[in-house]
């Protein structure tokens, strides 16, 4: 198994978004990168890219991803609706499924709030779905903070005009 790359570069985001994109699969771009699209501009290095994707096209997706040579690698919080997956030259996907009912509430996998996964964004000037900002922005608040969330979340206040919390106070 290859060791994952230190980046998920634009191109390879677009590359993987719009593949799955032909193969009739809908996906919204989660995590750093659609802080990134969010902001419009690549601020910061990826390691991996994070997408959403509705639980009847996981199977799909999942499919896709190994027949294009990627494998899963397990994680301690590795399961059918969240998992990640790297190819041989070290590039990972972090999927997040989902699913809700008639009623907008989850059923299935990752909890995404009814209404999250409505943004738009751009990668490289192409429009993307991805998470709103302001759900993104929560998202990121919600857990100790590293380096690049600290980066992302000044970003999108910044951007969005949020309040900062203090915790993320320069």
């Amino acid at each position: 198994m290859a060791k994952q790359n230190s980046s998920m570069t634009s191109d390879k985001v677009l590359d993987i978004y719009n593949w799955l994109k032909a193969s009739g699969i809908t996906v919204w771009i989660d995590g750093g990168w659609c802080v990134d699209a969010l902001l419009g501009r690549q601020t910061r290095e990826h390691e991996d890219l994070d997408i959403a994707v509705h639980h009847k096209d996981n199977a799909k997706l999942r499919n896709l991803l190994e027949s294009d040579g990627y494998k899963e690698v397990r994680r301690d919080d590795s399961s059918e609706f969240m998992y990640f997956m790297i190819n041989e030259a070290g590039q990972g996907v972090d999927v997040h499924a989902f699913e809700y009912d008639e009623n907008g509430q989850n059923t299935y996998g990752v909890e995404y709030p009814f209404g999250s996964l409505t943004g738009t964004g751009l990668v490289d000037g192409q429009e993307v779905n991805c998470t709103n900002p302001e759900f993104m922005f929560q998202f990121k608040t919600w857990y100790e903070p590293k380096e690049k969330d600290l980066h992302d979340v000044r970003a999108l206040s910044e951007k969005f005009g949020f309040e900062l919390p203090s915790r993320y106070a320069r």
